[in-house]
């Protein structure tokens, strides 16, 4: 099968021939569909967050089953299903608390490097990322990594709920829970970001400010709910939402992954409020904060794919997309062959894009 490789950090991907093997027990070979670009991506692929390589990466995506292995009684082939990196095992302490989305079974769960899913050329182990590799014809996983969808929902908006959407949802309805009249402020509207937004409007917050630099992202936001728009340019970003809100937010949403904007979402809490970072702060890189605010009780927390459930919140945010509250058809901003990958990522990397998607044949 062709996939996009990443075989060295800051290089562009290379379309290669991979070979997959054939499922296993409790595995699921599926025909991938459809792909999303994401900033996860770009961080290993810059070297921002360590990985074995070479690599194929991906893993925002849709798809149709073609195999099943033995033991496996969730799906069949021909189900459409969505992705999720959040594979779980179902037995572990965490998961049996229910906490799935931080199952610790690196049987399932496998760490970088562990995967045998994956060659290249004469045996040469290819590896695999996150569990998934969606930036291929086809991919092999765990039957805990999937969850089957309805068929009238277009797999192109299916993938994004894989992670883009289930991720800034998550964030504020699993990890912050907020509730109906909370004030909350969104920085930074990527995918991300815009799932945090749309996802704040359908939990009923009272006020939820965009955060952006970019004002065509901005406008999209005022679509997906956003009742206030900030732009940093403007002036520091934290005084404007102070001035807007005559004190400071119940919520804060970083979405951006870095350390100047997840202490800007500590510093325009209101006292007992919470800052949720979203984004992925580069490895190693360090937060500084006041210590005198956690005597407010003042709270920072992170969240790890929006705390999802996600063979329950994917399939309620299919429903609310079939319904219209979850708005995205505006999210695509283009559809991709598997050779355009490396122009897609510098789309991205220069702004100009809000999610970029891998059609397959």
């Amino acid at each position: 099968m062709k996939a996009a490789v990443l075989h060295t950090v800051n290089q562009p991907l290379a379309i290669e021939d991979v070979i997959l093997q054939k499922p296993g027990p409790r595995e699921v070979l599926i025909r991938t569909k459809v792909a999303g670009l994401c900033h996860s991506d770009l961080h290993f692929m810059e070297g921002l967050y360590p990985h074995p390589l070479p690599a194929v990466l991906g893993h925002e995506s849709a798809g149709v089953v073609e195999q099943v292995g033995a033991d496996v009684t969730y799906v069949k082939p021909g189900d459409h299903v969505v992705t999720c990196l959040s594979v779980f095992c179902g037995t572990c302490d965490n998961c049996a608390t229910g906490r799935t989305v931080i199952c610790t079974n690196t049987d399932v769960k496998m760490l970088p490097g562990q995967s045998k899913r994956l060659s290249w050329k004469g045996g040469e182990q290819m590896h695999q990322f996150l569990n998934l590799s969606s930036f291929a014809e086809q991919m092999l996983v765990h039957e805990n990594a999937i969850v089957k969808i309805r068929r009238d929902m277009p797999l192109e908006l299916a993938a994004l709920i894989g992670c883009g959407v289930i991720t800034g949802y998550g964030a504020v309805v699993n990890t912050a829970k907020v509730v109906a009249g909370e004030t909350v402020a969104v920085i930074g509207c990527g995918g991300v970001g815009m799932a945090a937004i749309n996802g704040a409007a359908i939990a009923g917050a009272g006020r939820i400010i965009a955060i952006d630099t970019n004002p065509v992202k901005l406008q999209l936001a005022t679509k997906l709910g956003a009742t206030d728009l900030v732009n940093p340019k403007d002036g520091d970003p934290v005084e404007q939402v102070k001035n807007l809100t005559n004190g400071s937010v119940q919520h804060a949403f970083e979405v951006l992954g870095s350390k100047k904007t997840a202490e800007q979402a500590f510093q325009m809490l209101a006292v007992g409020g919470t800052a949720t970072i979203v984004g992925m702060v580069p490895f190693g890189e360090k937060i500084e904060l006041h210590g005198f605010d956690f005597l407010r009780e003042r709270k920072i927390q992170g969240s790890s794919m929006g705390s999802n459930h996600f063979r329950v919140d994917m399939p309620r945010l299919i429903e609310f997309y079939m319904r219209g509250k979850l708005h995205l058809d505006d999210w695509i901003s283009a559809k991709l062959k598997l050779s355009e990958i490396n122009e897609g990522f510098a789309n991205m990397k220069a702004g100009k894009t809000l999610r970029s998607v891998i059609m397959f044949d």
